[in-house]
């Protein structure tokens, strides 16, 4: 039976950006925000850090998503999102599985077809256009999904699979065929308008939309639009901090709006 959207409950995730800080207080942080009772904590998968100083600290996500599962024991986690662009289909499912058993099935595949152009440039990576970029995740998808049904041992659960963007012609029809999680920067207009796109696709895929959480970044997001993006459906709502203080008191708030929906 397919869970409908609005019957899920209020997720709240934490996007720990690797950025602008030693590692010991990134780590400190995770284990802070696992004590406060958030859901999910994510980092993200880039090379140089996004805002601040372009040269400032930095560290990788996969290696770094190792660690978190050994140090936590309750949060989810992964990335938001992956870059599909930086490693080979079939060793980023066998990364995912094995995070996923050092985690004992905590682990989230998030993933997307990549922008940061400095981040191709410095590392070696062909850039390419948007279109190639989103035809090689729409390609590399079915790969990793058959990867993890050959590998031994296996993943701990089915690896819930989320997925960032929102083009309507290319990325949202990958999200009707793959996702489990849909991550979205949407106002609520624009989401209302996605929604239908996405169950179009879901339509001509033979999916049913409901069994797809909707994802919503809370970054630049008004109280009043947060409540609008609650009413179309969106249950899972991240806010990312930034090294080097990581300022968790707006999670708190986030935690209790999360409880009094959930009550």
């Amino acid at each position: 039976m397919t869970t409908d959207a609005r019957d899920r409950s209020v997720r709240i995730g934490v996007q720990v950006q690797p950025q602008h800080a030693h590692y010991a207080k990134i780590r400190d942080t995770v284990s802070e925000l696992e004590d406060l009772g958030v859901d999910i904590l994510f980092n993200w998968d880039h090379f140089y850090p996004l805002n601040g100083p372009a040269d400032g600290e930095h560290y990788e996500s996969w290696t770094m998503l190792a660690a978190w599962a050994e140090q936590t024991s309750r949060v989810e986690i992964g990335a938001l999102v992956n870059c599909n662009s930086y490693r080979n289909a079939d060793l980023q499912a066998d990364m995912a599985r094995t995070i996923d058993n050092i985690s004992d099935g905590r682990f989230i595949f998030g993933t997307g077809a990549g922008w940061f152009e400095r981040d191709y440039d410095e590392y070696g990576y062909e850039f390419g256009t948007p279109g190639t970029r989103i035809r090689a995740l729409g390609e590399a998808l079915p790969r990793i999904e058959e990867r993890w049904t050959k590998l031994n041992p296996p993943p701990v659960r089915d690896i819930p699979v989320l997925i960032g963007g929102g083009g309507e012609r290319k990325t949202l029809r990958i999200v009707a065929k793959h996702a489990d999680i849909w991550h979205s920067f949407s106002d609520p207009a624009t989401l209302e308008h996605k929604l239908g796109v996405l169950d179009e696709h879901c339509a001509a895929v033979g999916r049913d939309p409901k069994e797809i959480e909707v994802s919503i970044e809370l970054r630049r997001q008004s109280d009043a639009d947060v409540e609008a993006l609650y009413g179309l459906g969106a249950r899972l709502f991240t806010h990312g901090i930034s090294g080097p203080d990581y300022d968790i008191e707006p999670v708190r708030r986030w935690l209790a709006w999360r409880d009094a929906k959930n009550a």
